[in-house]
């Protein structure tokens, strides 16, 4: 039997920690959506796709208007994440066992999970395209984007669980 987890004090989740946990997930996914948008847009327009008809003047206009409010996002929602997590780092150092709390755990798991499948379909659509011979300078920047994304996410996440492992 474990004893760690009789020994420790239940800590019940506050509408405060609900909120504060689910807005730092929200916008870290939001954040990691616009990011890889600009990113896409950037690669649109330096590698323009030959067959919708290469540097077409509304093609470039749509990527510049994504690249807009990619970046408009980035610039308001990035910081609140940053500011959530400085936040929660805080009220974490003043009580440590709010970082067993159920609902942290609960949402850094999904993330986990939903990193791994983007990471998992990243590479199935690599494989895919090389075995359908269709290897193009573009394509390969964004499954690279996509991946350094993914990967960067999921080892934030699983560090911080392994750093301060409770179970």
């Amino acid at each position: 039997m474990d004893t760690t987890s009789v020994n420790q004090p239940k800590i019940k989740t506050s509408p405060k920690d609900f909120f504060l946990h689910l807005l730092a997930i929200v916008t870290l996914y939001a954040s990691a959506a616009s990011f890889i948008t600009t990113v896409f847009q950037y690669i649109n327009l330096a590698f323009p796709d030959v067959l919708e008809g290469g540097r077409d003047y509304w093609a470039a206009q749509g990527a510049r208007s994504a690249i807009r409010f990619a970046l408009s996002s980035l610039i308001v929602v990035f910081p609140v994440y940053v500011w959530v997590m400085w936040f929660l780092n805080k009220s974490y150092i003043k009580e440590p066992e709010k970082r067993n709390l159920r609902i942290r755990r609960w949402l850094i798991y999904f993330t986990l999970f939903v990193t791994a499948l983007i990471i998992i379909g990243d590479l199935v659509a690599l494989v895919n395209n090389l075995l359908g011979g269709e290897f193009t300078v573009r394509f390969i920047l964004k499954v690279l984007t996509v991946f350094f994304v993914a990967a960067s996410v999921f080892y934030y996440y699983f560090s911080d669980l392994r750093k301060y492992r409770t179970e």
